[in-house]
This record gives C-alpha cells, sequence and structure tokens, in this order.
C-alpha cells in the first residue's frame, strides 16, 4: 500500500466562477483544477430521504466530489479522525485521496451529487467492509 493518506489530505477546491446577469458558469480541466486525470464521470440523484451512499473506501481511486444542485454531507474517516464537510456550492468540489472511508449523508431533496474519479470502475478497488478498512489503515491487517 502507498503512502497512509489522512483528513489534512482532503480538501475544499474552489473552481472558476465566471459570475454572469444571465446565470453563472464554472468549470473544471482534469490536472488542472482537479488534482488527477479524470478517469470516469458520475453522478447519483433521486436518492430518497434518510437514505445514504458510499460508505466505502479506494485502495487507489482519487475522487473530486461537487454538489450540483441542492446539498449534501460527506463524513469522511481515516481510521484515526472524523470529519464531516457541508456541500451546497457547485463552485467548490471536495477532493479525497485514496484510503479515506467516504460516506454521503444528509441528501437534500433534488440534490446531485457529481463525482469525477481518477480510475474506471474496478470492483477490486473498493473496500465495503469498515471492519477490514480499519485493519488496513491501521495495520493490522
Amino acid at each position: 500500500m502507498s503512502t497512509r493518506n489522512t483528513l489534512g489530505d482532503c480538501r475544499i477546491i474552489e473552481l472558476p466562477r465566471i459570475a454572469n446577469p444571465r446565470g453563472d458558469l464554472s468549470f473544471l480541466e482534469g490536472s488542472r483544477h482537479v488534482p488527477f486525470d479524470i478517469r470516469r464521470v458520475f453522478y447519483v440523484y433521486d436518492v430518497p430521504t434518510g437514505e445514504s451512499r458510499g460508505a466505502h473506501a479506494h485502495y487507489k481511486l482519487q475522487e473530486f466530489v461537487i454538489c450540483l444542485s441542492g446539498s449534501f454531507d460527506i463524513a469522511l474517516d481515516d481510521g484515526q479522525t472524523k470529519a464531516t464537510i457541508h456541500l451546497n456550492r457547485p463552485w467548490q468540489g471536495l477532493y479525497i485521496p485514496p484510503m479515506i472511508w467516504v460516506a454521503t449523508v444528509n441528501f437534500d431533496a433534488g440534490s446531485i451529487y457529481l463525482g469525477l474519479a481518477s480510475e474506471l470502475y474496478e470492483e477490486a478497488d473498493y473496500i465495503r467492509d469498515y471492519s477490514e478498512y480499519l485493519r488496513l489503515v491501521r495495520g493490522t491487517a
């Protein structure tokens, strides 16, 4: 496994924001505004009230999350420290490095979650069992 990431490696990144009376515009470019080459884009929507998404970590995938509409919380855990980040601005995104446990919770009705990923989908990259995740990050696996 590579260098251990902590919550200090997660960060909000402000994207360019062009204000216009006819509507604002934001954009991003992989490896310029997002700290990796984008290999996959996905989005989550129509999440029922009270439901959560995620609850996993990745061995190598890096992710950049933007709330395009509405709001939701990203619960982060590095095996030692936990934090919750509230996303509700489409010109801000949250960078999440590998080996951080992530759950998305508290979706407002109509929220849209945009995820940009550094890797193509690969089930073997997912750690879906929290106990296993803790064993890995604490070096007891």
